[in-house]
């Protein structure tokens, strides 16, 4: 009571800043939602119906904006009390002979006890041979009837691979059968195909020498006629190369000729040239005598 007091009063803020019921945590909307936590349920002892209330008082102090402190008083200060001694109980006075009476009947219920524990330990281990006697049976019984299961499923297996197995035998013998009379009839198919292409072949070979010869023969025509084509044309193409060798050779000689005469004419003029030239010296050394003639007669006469 006294704890459901103090839990109620604590968690009511007296501060001037929020003036709120209840300390409550405050929620952001980015912080991660609060689990609610499963408190585990216990039985608490009833209390009686005469409560005596205790004074408390409780003392809120603010230190810091959001942060409190609290100071809970129960109860003032009490001066020292005494603390009240059990009252001794007045002893009694036993004799010897009860006390041995006392003990005797205590071994005797000891002995009555330790019998029944006895008996009751001696009937459980009864019970349990019993039960392990039962389950050793029951076990036993189930095995004998999983393994006469399991010889009987393993007859009738066996009788059924032997039947598969025979049966797959017969299959095959079949099978084999079958497969010797198509090789038979392949190898049978096998060599009239084969005598048959002898023959196509045969014909083809004859056909072949046939057409070899015809070839040879055209080959031949061909060739008779193609070689004197040939030497046609080669003789044609000599005769045009002779010809053109003397087109060449005349051209040359023209050409040849005609600078020939070009510096024939040349020289005719420069030996003209000369020759005029050789005639004006002469001239000139003839008028040159006349003179000197002309100027020693009249030396002499004067």
């Amino acid at each position: 009571m006294l704890i459901g007091l103090v839990r109620d009063s604590v968690m009511q803020c007296f501060c001037h800043t929020c003036r709120a019921p209840g300390i409550l945590p405050a929620v952001s909307r980015r912080s991660a939602p609060i689990k609610k936590i499963n408190k585990i349920r216990s039985k608490q002892p009833r209390l009686s119906k005469k409560v005596k209330f205790i004074t408390t008082e409780i003392r809120c102090q603010e230190k810091s904006r959001g942060g409190l402190s609290y100071e809970v008083i129960l109860a003032e200060p009490a001066p020292n009390v005494a603390v009240p001694k059990r009252p001794v109980t007045p002893g009694k006075n036993v004799s010897v002979e009860e006390i041995e009476q006392k003990l005797k009947a205590a071994e005797e219920r000891r002995i009555s006890l330790e019998a029944k524990k006895m008996a009751d330990i001696s009937n459980k281990l009864a019970k349990v041979e019993e039960a392990t006697r039962k389950k050793d049976e029951i076990t036993n019984e189930f095995i004998t009837q999983t393994k006469e299961q399991l010889e009987s499923k393993m007859e009738q297996h066996v009788e059924k691979r032997d039947a598969i197995i025979s049966d797959m035998k017969e299959k095959l013998k079949i099978h084999a059968q079958e497969i010797e009379k198509t090789r038979e009839t392949l190898e049978q198919q096998k060599a009239n195909e084969q005598k048959a292409i002898e023959e196509k072949l045969k014909i083809a070979q004859s056909l072949r020498d046939e057409n070899i010869k015809k070839m040879l023969d055209r080959l031949k025509e061909h060739n008779t006629i193609k070689i004197a084509e040939i030497k046609s044309q080669n003789d044609q193409l000599e005769c045009q190369k002779l010809e053109e060798k003397a087109r060449i050779y005349e051209n040359k000689l023209f050409a040849a000729e005609q600078k020939r005469e070009k510096e024939l004419q040349k020289k005719i003029e420069k030996v003209q040239k000369l020759e005029r030239r050789a005639e004006l010296v002469r001239q000139n050394k003839a008028q040159a005598q006349d003179m000197e003639g002309q100027q020693s007669p009249i030396a002499s006469s004067g």
